[in-house]
């Protein structure tokens, strides 16, 4: 298994081949993406495709998003989200709303756990009724840790009158 973190000031030389029709259509990639070179295009289109062949190899731990496209009008569904996400507290870290057209709504959900238990909590939301499309995203980066243990004990705080 490659090392999840490579050293990206060490850079290895690459020859490859392409059949013409891909070429054309990288080019045409490069282009409309924005990339310096080739090299920072294949880095790229390289480190995605290893972040989903991890994503659905198993149990690493990576960190992404779960987009939703829903009709916000369907009655409990909003309900049925938020309880979905409040059962994998550990794993969810935050999420977004955007209000669309036609009583739609965009949310985009921030986790970060294991790949294969990242897949059921996304299969899960995908299959409430209601929802209209979906999609993970996975990535090997992980944020760093949001919450750790206190050192000592917290005194409670006292609401000001």
């Amino acid at each position: 298994m490659p090392d999840p973190k490579p050293d990206s000031h060490i850079a290895q030389r690459v020859t490859i081949s392409l059949p013409d029709g891909v070429f054309r259509q990288f080019e045409e990639l490069m282009t409309e993406r924005g990339f310096e070179n080739r090299s920072q295009a294949i880095a790229e289109v390289l480190t995605q495709h290893i972040a989903d062949y991890y994503s659905l190899k198993g149990n690493r731990m990576m960190a992404g998003t779960i987009t939703l496209f829903y009709d916000h009008k369907r009655p409990g569904l909003k309900q049925e989200i938020a309880d979905i996400q409040h059962e994998n507290i550990r794993e969810v870290i935050s999420s977004l709303h955007v209000l669309l057209e036609n009583s739609n709504t965009m949310e985009v959900i921030l986790v970060q756990g294991p790949a294969k238990r990242l897949r059921q909590i996304a299969n899960k939301l995908l299959q409430c009724k209601g929802v209209l499309a979906g999609r993970l995203n996975l990535t090997r980066t992980l944020m760093p840790p949001i919450q750790t243990q206190p050192d000592e004990p917290v005194a409670p705080t006292t609401p000001d009158k």
